[in-house]
């Protein structure tokens, strides 16, 4: 069922046979690949309001440079030294800087909030906030900051004022927040109205979640961090949205029209900031509401649309207003099997459908004339791309960037000029300005390839026919001495699961550059997207459901047999490793196909999703009581007696993602079953292991494959 088609040609990163290249080291690769081996780029680029004009910063974000787009020469316009004496402030760097108009800019850090004049010279500061800060929200309307500290929400005035939003001492009541583990696209718990005369925010009781026990082994003795976790099928936490009236001072909450456990997603204010819209979905994941309510009392005001499936419906994308002067709104949809951009007016009546692709939108990034022109990002027919495309509100649509990659884009004010950097299979990074006809207006920047003075290798980008037809993009990464008369061992790094994309159209295509290290060591790299990964469509995503696992082993399993047809692959010694969704992936593929991989490392991984949280885990594998076949079957537990090979799983200690228990449990299987594997905690990391020891980690994973695949 595999089909070889070579997509882009192979990137070549070596140049000059004569010259005496640099050898890539581990600790370079994992380190610096976004550092001193990155791409060269301009940092930070942003467009001034009301101008042609744009701001940058130096690599170390410590001096803002401007230029615009109709002028050659960039100017410094300052430093952050004399920033810092301007305002009588210690910021270390212009990171996060935002323009509040021509000639003044917001910098703060999340503590200490300032204005500054770049014409008078003069800055100073609007904020400082006591206490041991959460999360943010900077209203620009009014310039008040909206702030957590714990589990309560607090507003700093632009007076000196510290409004208390909540004041909750029960600990289970966690008020401004990301809820649903951040599940649905959330990914914070305070929102502004336009006007900020309201401030919108999550409530969660997380009373009825287990507290999950991580343990603090800092501490003497060790100390109990509790976290709360609610597993699939128990019980969950019990969402509310609270709308504060700064003129009041009081706060009313909204009434949701489900259970108390549905999930209150994509909140945001109408134009007019008399209404709040919320995508609300059913516990079971099948049923979403566009609901809309009243700003003023928090009533249930009506529902603009429904969408249902037998599978699943995941709202990501807020109800967007393309103009400030109209409630009229886009909503994006995959009902017709692909996110796509549909108008509607505030009675919930279909205006239009604004595009009509099979292929992924992504998000909506600008609009002009007056909302009338919508810019948009989209996978494009090459889902490996990350394209910009405009459609108009009579639903004609343009691709913006011609060039095939992956696309950052931004509009200025007026829309004449608009900024589009990117890099693909063979450019690094380029970054240009355009007039809106598409008109090159000026070069910015086209970095080298800074991997070409070392010895690395190639990637083939290429696709795959799955067992259902799909297609299946591949990366296969060879080294830089590559002999075809040569039998190579292979190393496959999978991840497999949903909302992931590791192929991409972009530097590197997506890879780490510990796998071209990892080439040098005589090996092959091998990666596919199979079925369940993300950006290609619900038909081909929604396969997976009640069956985790299942198809996305299948397609693994064809990138197997596409790699055992090459004369220069060594079938017998065939690695694989993945974390998270990957480390699952990895243990099924060891442990539901024994023998077709000789070692596996899987770290952080599902063992068995009756343990994994329940947003995520029910809407693939609904609820344990209603598919128990299908978690059975998914369970690694189920399959541990199978284990042919060297198995090596990883786990932080304080994950509170995929929680420990997870690994805890399958090697209590192995040790039941007297079956010899390796484990290895990383103590006091998190899901992922960052900083100095992730070099320690990827030395730890690579060498255990190197060692036990001969």
């Amino acid at each position: 069922m595999f089909k070889h088609i070579l997509l882009i040609g192979a990137l070549v990163l070596t140049s000059g046979t004569f010259a005496q290249k640099k050898e890539l080291t581990l600790k370079d690769a994992v380190s610096n690949q976004y550092r001193s081996l990155g791409p060269d780029r301009l940092y930070g680029f942003q467009w001034i309001p009301n101008t042609d004009a744009y701001s940058f910063f130096s690599k170390n974000y410590q001096t803002v440079y401007k230029s615009s787009a109709i002028t050659k020469e960039d100017r410094e316009l300052l430093t952050i030294q004399a920033f810092n004496t301007a305002c009588k402030s210690e910021m270390t760097s212009f990171f996060g800087l935002q323009w509040k108009n021509e000639n003044e800019f917001y910098l703060n850090d999340g503590v200490h909030y300032y204005l500054y004049n770049t014409s008078t010279g003069v800055g100073k500061m609007l904020h400082t906030i006591d206490g041991e800060v959460g999360a943010t929200l900077f209203s620009n309307a009014t310039e008040n900051v909206a702030y957590t500290i714990e589990n309560n929400v607090f507003i700093h005035t632009l007076d000196g004022l510290k409004l208390v939003v909540t004041s909750n001492s029960d600990k289970n009541i966690v008020s401004g927040q990301a809820i649903a583990r951040s599940e649905f696209g959330i990914s914070g718990g305070l929102f502004w109205s336009p006007n900020g005369q309201h401030l919108a925010f999550y409530q969660k009781d997380e009373t009825n979640v287990h507290d999950y026990p991580l343990v603090d082994i800092n501490q003497t003795p060790g100390e109990l961090t509790p976290i709360k976790y609610p597993m699939a099928g128990q019980k969950s936490e019990n969402p509310k949205v609270g709308i504060y009236h700064l003129a009041k001072k009081a706060t009313v909450f909204i009434t949701p029209k489900g259970a108390a456990d549905d999930y209150l997603t994509n909140i945001t204010f109408t134009p007019d900031n008399n209404y709040v819209v919320i995508a609300e979905v059913n516990r079971d994941q099948n049923h979403m509401w566009l609901n809309v309510y009243d700003v003023k009392t928090g009533v249930f005001v009506k529902t603009l649309l429904e969408e249902s499936n037998d599978k699943w419906v995941e709202p990501e994308h807020p109800a967007y207003f393309p103009s400030e002067k109209s409630n009229n709104f886009i909503w994006i949809s995959e009902i017709d099997g692909f996110n796509n951009l549909y108008y509607y007016d505030f009675t919930g009546k279909l205006i239009k459908k604004l595009t009509s692709n099979k292929f992924v939108a992504k998000d909506i990034l600008e609009t002009k004339n007056g909302g009338k022109l919508i810019y948009f990002s989209a996978t494009g027919p090459n889902g490996m791309n990350t394209m910009v495309y405009s459609v108009d509100l009579s639903a004609k649509q343009t691709l913006v960037t011609k060039m095939e990659g992956t696309h950052e884009f931004s509009l200025t004010t007026s829309g004449k000029y608009f900024y589009d950097a990117f890099s693909s299979h063979t450019v690094p990074h380029k970054a240009e300005i355009f007039a809106a006809n598409g008109k090159t207006i000026k070069f910015l920047i086209e970095s080298k390839e800074k991997l070409a003075d070392y010895a690395i290798g190639t990637a083939d980008i290429s696709t795959l026919t799955g067992k259902d037809g799909s297609i299946l993009y591949t990366r296969l990464i060879k080294p830089s001495n590559f002999d075809p008369t040569k039998k190579y061992p292979v190393l496959v790094y999978v991840y497999g699961g949903p909302h992931a994309q590791l192929v991409t159209n972009s530097w590197l295509d997506g890879a780490n550059l510990w796998m071209y290290w990892m080439a040098e060591q005589g090996y092959l790299v091998y990666t596919l997207d199979g079925r369940g990964s993300g950006e290609r469509g619900f038909a081909f995503e929604s396969q997976i459901h009640r069956q985790l696992g299942t198809v996305e082993m299948e397609d693994q399993l064809t990138g197997v047999n596409y790699l055992k047809s090459l004369p220069y692959v060594d079938a017998n010694r065939l690695a694989v490793h993945g974390w998270s969704f990957g480390g699952f992936m990895t243990t099924s593929l060891m442990l539901r196909n024994p023998g077709v991989f000789q070692v596996g490392v899987a770290g952080g991984p599902v063992t068995d999703w009756k343990y994994y949280e329940i947003m995520y885990g029910e809407r693939y594998m609904d609820r344990p009581e209603q598919n128990p076949k299908g978690y059975e079957q998914a369970s690694l537990l189920t399959h541990a007696g199978n284990l042919k090979g060297d198995l090596l799983l990883i786990h932080g200690t304080v994950d509170d993602v995929v929680v420990m228990q997870h690994n805890f449990a399958l090697v209590k299987k192995f040790v039941d079953l007297g079956i010899q594997m390796d484990f290895f905690p990383y103590p006091m990391h998190k899901h992922n292991v960052t900083g100095k020891d992730r070099v320690h980690l990827m030395e730890k994973v690579l060498t255990y494959v190197i060692e036990n695949n001969k």
